[in-house]
């Protein structure tokens, strides 16, 4: 893991999985003011935000992105909490809210990750994250180095404070 992330992931820790998820989404999805298209023709805008309120054209705020994100963040942990039966750390939330927060709520409901995880296999539903690295049916540069992260907080829950990983 680079080691700024890891710097960042480290003095957010104590605020919780919003704020473990929050340095991760921001990390990997940048932050444009202006609306585009992403690889996939949606429209998009600050950090990855999409949605029939994006509005090509508009301008948007350090502070709508801000909110835009909080209300993202919290949909995808709210996804976590409520698909996930099995125990996990704040860290493996955290990368799981982001991989929700990338993939969607949806996706993430009916994955085989998902199964995996709930049957108890934490190795094998972290390892289903490096599959999700497809955008438009492309493999990703961005997505594949994402999922390393996601992925390696996931399977070391307590990376963060063993300083042997």
């Amino acid at each position: 893991m680079n080691s700024q992330l890891k710097k960042r992931l480290l003095v957010s820790a104590a605020g919780g999985v919003l704020a473990l998820a929050a340095v991760l989404v921001q990390w990997h999805e940048g932050k444009r003011y202006k609306p585009y298209r992403d690889g996939g023709g949606v429209l998009t805008v600050c950090h990855g935000h999409t949605g029939k309120e994006v509005t090509t054209g508009e301008i948007y705020s350090e502070e709508e992105c801000n909110l835009l994100m909080k209300q993202d963040l919290q949909i995808a942990r709210s996804t976590v909490e409520h698909c996930v039966t099995v125990p996990l750390t704040d860290l493996q939330k955290a990368a799981l809210t982001s991989f929700v927060y990338n993939i969607g709520s949806g996706a993430f409901a009916n994955s085989t990750l998902l199964k995996k995880l709930n049957a108890g296999d934490i190795h094998g539903a972290c390892d289903q994250m490096r599959r999700w690295k497809y955008d438009e049916g492309k493999v990703s540069k961005g997505l594949i180095n994402r999922r390393s992260v996601e992925r390696e907080l996931c399977l070391n829950p307590n990376s963060l404070t063993n300083p042997t990983q």
